[in-house]
């Protein structure tokens, strides 16, 4: 694949998602560019702002897979992973579950327990999955959207591990839309549970691109110093109690090349970091909570470390 298919084929899956998903553009162009990165989004916002309608529009639009499950107290590894059967020969059968898929769709992360959140961490970075010693490969593409309830409002939810929050390699809002909106959303309301998407490529062209992104989208080194000084400095920030992992790193360099495809240029600018910063970085980090209480967030340090980190020319 060449620059030129490789952005043909980037406008064509905006475009379809777009005729199809009312408003919220940044999240729309953020997880595009999460799937085309071949990473995993995570969205937080209320019940029914359309992110269900999100990640299977995205599943449509590249012909993949979609599959769903709900995140609930009760559920357990194998619901998710599969589980094996086995024979009065002795022989036993694979029963996959919904994490062999093109595009997961996980709601509410955040009622899953911890060992169901677990087990989503080797599938997420390895792309397979483990039961019972036997691995097995996940199909490629493979993205996980995966949303949570607000944690301020949410009623019996947990908190997302810390080591799961880091594979996402993004974290964006997903709130209501505004009124002008709205009036679209309710002409459109039929088509919520069957969105009306045309397949506009194949799951191996979007692998393809993929696996491209280092050849046909040139980072700097001055611009992946610059990545390196922005997680540098919330490391060593004060108010912070944990940093960005080096994961952070690779995430900002990663979704920057695909940023920089979408504006139809082959090289990364320190303008693409910044536009994806706070939701890569900002779910990566954990502040002090006598900070918390005065108010500092991890997106307002994300903030403040794109104002003070010298931006290379």
């Amino acid at each position: 694949m060449d620059f030129g298919e490789a952005r043909r084929l980037v406008d064509s899956i905006l475009r379809e998602v777009r005729r199809v998903y009312v408003g919220k553009p940044e999240l729309v162009k953020l997880a595009v560019a999460t799937l085309l990165a071949g990473g995993h989004l995570l969205i937080e916002g209320f019940p029914g702002t359309g992110k269900t309608l999100l990640a299977k529009t995205l599943a449509k639009v590249i012909g993949g897979e979609f599959r769903r499950v709900q995140g609930h107290p009760d559920i357990l590894p194998t619901d998710i992973l599969g589980f094996h059967i086995y024979r009065l020969d002795g022989g036993r059968e694979f029963i996959r579950g919904p994490v062999f898929t093109n595009v997961l769709m996980f709601d509410e992360l955040n009622r899953a327990p911890t060992r169901t959140q677990a087990a989503l961490l080797e599938v997420m970075q390895e792309y397979r999955a483990t039961v019972d010693g036997v691995t097995y490969p996940i199909p490629r593409p493979f993205m996980v959207v995966a949303t949570q309830v607000t944690p301020r409002v949410a009623v019996g939810a947990y908190q997302v591990m810390e080591t799961l929050a880091d594979r996402f390699y993004a974290r964006a809002p997903s709130y209501y839309n505004p009124p002008e909106d709205e009036v679209e959303i309710i002409r459109r309301a039929s088509a919520i549970y069957d969105p009306p998407v045309d397949s506009v490529t194949r799951p191996a062209e979007v692998l393809e691109l993929t696996t491209s992104l280092d050849r046909l989208v040139y980072l700097s080194d001055a611009v992946a110093q610059y990545i390196v000084n922005l997680v540098t400095y919330l490391r060593n920030h004060e108010a912070v109690l944990y940093g960005p992992s080096h994961r952070a790193s690779i995430h900002l360099a990663t979704l920057s090349r695909v940023y920089a495809l979408m504006d139809g240029r082959d090289y990364v600018v320190p303008d693409d970091v910044k536009a994806v910063a706070v939701p890569v970085v900002a779910h990566k980090l954990r502040v002090r909570e006598e900070y918390e209480a005065e108010g500092t967030t991890a997106e307002s340090l994300v903030e403040e470390a794109l104002k003070k980190v010298p931006v290379p020319k």
